[in-house]
Parts: C-alpha cells; sequence; structure tokens
C-alpha cells in the first residue's frame, strides 16, 4: 500500500536485519529497503532473499524496494523476488531515460499476473539525476507509466560522476547540482508526479538537515530522502504544512464551493483565482487532509 504522503522515506541496507527491523518500526512515511548502493556485490543474493522473506506477511504502508539498475546483472532476479511479496512499489536507481521506465513498467506488469496481484499495484519512485547524462535527458521524458508516483534527485552520485564535492563550505548545493536539481522539479511539475530532495549526509548535523529540508520544502519537493531514523522528526516538520497555511487553503477550497461557477472571489481582501485553487489542494495533500 503507497502512503498518501512521502515526506520521509528512509533507506535501510537489505543486508541488515537489524537496520532493516529499525526502519521498518520507524515513524517514517515511508521505507525503502536498498538492494543497490548500500549493499557489496558478494552479498547481493543474501539481500535478496532477506528482503523477500521480509516482504512475506509484512502490513507495513509505504515499503518499498530499491532494486538494482536495469543494465545490471542484478535487475531481473530483484524484481522477481520482491514483486510477489507486494510491497507498495520499487525504486529504480541509475535511471536514463524514459526507455528505462517503459521496460520497467511491462516488467511489473508481467509479475504482477504472475504473483495474481492486479496490474498497476506498484508504484515506482524513479531516481532520475544520478549521471550527467540522464539531467540531459529530462526533457525526453513524455507520458509516464501511470505507476510512477515521484522523481528522486540524486546529488551524491551525479556530483562523483561530475568529479565534484556535492556542497561548498556553508553546505549549499555547487552549481550543476543545484541547475540540475531545479531541472528535475520542473520535469517532475510538468509531468504531474512527486519530487523527493536528495539525502542530507550527516546524521550528527540536525542543523543542517533542518535547514536543507526547509528549502527543499519550499521549493516544492514533496519530501526529503532520508538514511538515518534520527532524520525523520525534523524532515517531517520541514514538509507539514503550518496551521496558518492549512486555515487558508480550506478556507480557498470552502470559497470556491460556496461560487459555484466563479473564476475568482475575495478572500480577506485579496483575490483568489484558480491557480490559488490548485495550490490549497497542494496544501492540503501535503497536511494530509482529504478534499
Amino acid at each position: 500500500m503507497t502512503p498518501r504522503r512521502l515526506r520521509t522515506p528512509l533507506f535501510a541496507p537489505g543486508d541488515q536485519p537489524r537496520k532493516v527491523e529499525k526502519a521498518l518500526a520507524s515513524p517514517a512515511d515511508a521505507v525503502i529497503l536498498d538492494l543497490e548502493d548500500a549493499v557489496m556485490p558478494a552479498n547481493k543474493s543474501l539481500a535478496r532473499q532477506s528482503v523477500a522473506a521480509v516482504l512475506k506477511g509484512l502490513d507495513r504502508p509505504g515499503t518499498f524496494v530499491r532494486v538494482n539498475p536495469r543494465d545490471s546483472e542484478w535487475y531481473l532476479a530483484d524484481l522477481a523476488a520482491v514483486v510477489p511479496g507486494r510491497p507498495a512499489g520499487v525504486m529504480l536507481p541509475k535511471c536514463t531515460g524514459p526507455e528505462d521506465l517503459i521496460a520497467l513498467d511491462h516488467h511489473l506488469e508481467s509479475l504482477e499476473v504472475s504473483a495474481g496481484i492486479a496490474v498497476g499495484s506498484l508504484a515506482v519512485l524513479a531516481l532520475v539525476t544520478e549521471t550527467a547524462a540522464s539531467v540531459r535527458r529530462l526533457d525526453a521524458y513524455g507520458k509516464l507509466p501511470p505507476r510512477v508516483l515521484a522523481f528522486c534527485f540524486a546529488a551524491e552520485d551525479l556530483s562523483a560522476d561530475l568529479g565534484i564535492s556535492p556542497r561548498d563550505a556553508e553546505g549549499n548545493l555547487r552549481a550543476p547540482l543545484g541547475q540540475a536539481r531545479a531541472r528535475m522539479l520542473i520535469a517532475a511539475g510538468a509531468l504531474g508526479v512527486l519530487a523527493l530532495d536528495t539525502p542530507f549526509p550527516d546524521p550528527r548535523d540536525p542543523a543542517g538537515l533542518a535547514r536543507e529540508a526547509a528549502r527543499a520544502a519550499e521549493d516544492g519537493f514533496a519530501g526529503k530522502i532520508l538514511i538515518h531514523p534520527g532524520q525523520i522528526a525534523a524532515t517531517e516538520a520541514a514538509f507539514t504544512p503550518k496551521p496558518a497555511s492549512i486555515a487558508w487553503a480550506e478556507a480557498v477550497i470552502a470559497g470556491f464551493a460556496a461560487h459555484a461557477g466563479a473564476g475568482t472571489f475575495a478572500l480577506e481582501g485579496k483575490m483568489i483565482d484558480r491557480p490559488h485553487l490548485k495550490l490549497a489542494e497542494r496544501i492540503l495533500a501535503a497536511a494530509g487532509v482529504a478534499t
């Protein structure tokens, strides 16, 4: 089952049972059991078997699995092992363009049918900025498979590809990464999917995390990928609208309901039009309020 919100998706290495158990017991909106970067090649098979066993009978909303890249030797075996466990979905790393998502959609559809799962049940989180070449192809995405839920920004992998450190001395993303981040946000908005921000790499720096999470929320991200349970509270707070924003959004929704057929109306002396309605709906979705 996919969670309504993805403010705090938390990674856990698939071959480390203690960390998996701790992540699953956490209040994170989602947990991503990792079969890729966190797992050494020698442990890939063990991690796959362990995650498949964890998924059996698991009733935790928002449990995803990061499989290995489509061009890797482990990709198909990962999918075949985890789909029968009915996770909320999979995260696809090293997504190079729309072809990868189309292929993944077909593979998931076949495995869903084989496992007796409704087609389209498993969602997809796509890491679409891990290389410079992938960033260049952001404009190539057209209509996405309906199961694609979010585009995810990955600063560490992209910086490695560019041969630079991801952040400057003040903690700000370096210029090429900032541009890639903005391009991904716009691409996600144009395609109607959520955008998830890159992990903050230092669990021992809560102030730095809080600043970066607040900035991401202000920029329009729906959440921020986490690497440690200690990062959940500050990130959740950053991505949860404040009471005043929720009250404004509810007033906008109520105003349009009261002015059926009108394109605009006045709220506290200010003109409200259709773009404000869209913003209000987004605020209430981020707050977990049904509309």
